[in-house]
């Protein structure tokens, strides 16, 4: 890969073997970043390395469920040890677990919170005293470079949406992390932002007739959407389709680019104009 204009930045990207992670972390590497990438399985968080080592790039993994314990710290650390520090934080790792609120059960409510919110928590907690203790030598040599946190949200959790209360109320909650995460990093010189997707082509929103499952830690989770209600999605979208994954990987390299190192605190949508 030539020199991007994120050449040698060290980025964190959970939930990069598939989708809108994996769209991202190749992104982050064509401009330049090294790259951890995270998935619950090591096939396609391999393949994700394999990808970016290939076009020239450097990346490693990081297998395991974000919403373990101690995933954030074990996150961080291949990081610093592999690449000398974080630079670029992106907090994309999740799922859909969806029911009407008189349905939904309590696992449901506390596992869709723990992956979208409790999890970003504790990987930003994780790497502040590694970004707190680089901005020092910094200081002292007289520059500290802007550093970036993008954390995923959605429309669901700027407007609501029947069946998700609990994913929701995780990703308004994450807007809430991102503009507190702003004020508390700003004397750091890092921008911490939010993207908030609209309906993005993925395996979770594939237009379906049958009924489909992905496994999530011994869970079989439902995904697809019926062509219905996705047509009826797409007539309330200004560009009338839903996006790539390219085009949301987009949105993320937006808020990490050199270009954005005054923007901070803010959601940007992408939703074709929902």
């Amino acid at each position: 890969m030539s020199d991007g204009k994120l050449q040698d930045k060290v980025a964190l990207v959970s939930g990069s073997g598939r989708g809108i992670g994996r769209a991202v972390a190749v992104k982050l590497a064509s401009e330049g970043a090294r790259v951890v990438v995270n998935d619950l399985d090591p096939e396609p968080a391999k393949e994700v390395v394999a990808e970016i080592e290939s076009l020239g790039g450097q990346a490693v993994a990081c297998i395991g469920s974000v919403t373990d314990p101690e995933f954030a710290d074990r996150f961080v650390a291949a990081a610093v040890d592999n690449f000398g520090g974080i630079d670029i934080i992106v907090n994309n790792a999740g799922y859909t677990w969806d029911n009407v609120i008189q349905k939904m059960t309590d696992q449901q409510w506390a596992d869709i919170i723990d992956v979208h919110l409790t999890a970003p928590f504790r990987i930003l907690r994780a790497a502040q005293p590694v970004i707190s203790a680089a901005v020092k030598r910094e200081r002292e040599a007289g520059f500290v470079p802007c550093r970036k946190v993008v954390n995923i949200s959605s429309t669901s959790g700027l407007l609501g949406n029947p069946g998700q209360a609990n994913y929701s109320s995780a990703k308004a909650g994450m807007v809430g992390l991102t503009k507190t995460i702003a004020k508390e990093w700003g004397r750091y010189n890092v921008t911490s932002n939010a993207v908030a997707y609209g309906v993005i082509n993925t395996r979770l929103t594939s237009v379906t007739t049958e009924a489909k499952t992905i496994d999530v830690e011994g869970r079989e989770i439902r995904v697809g959407v019926d062509p219905a209600v996705m047509d009826a999605a797409t007539k309330q979208i200004a560009l009338g389709r839903a996006g790539t994954v390219e085009e949301a990987a987009g949105a993320v390299y937006l808020l990490c680019s050199p270009e954005s190192s005054y923007i901070t605190g803010q959601v940007l949508v992408c939703g074709g104009g929902l």
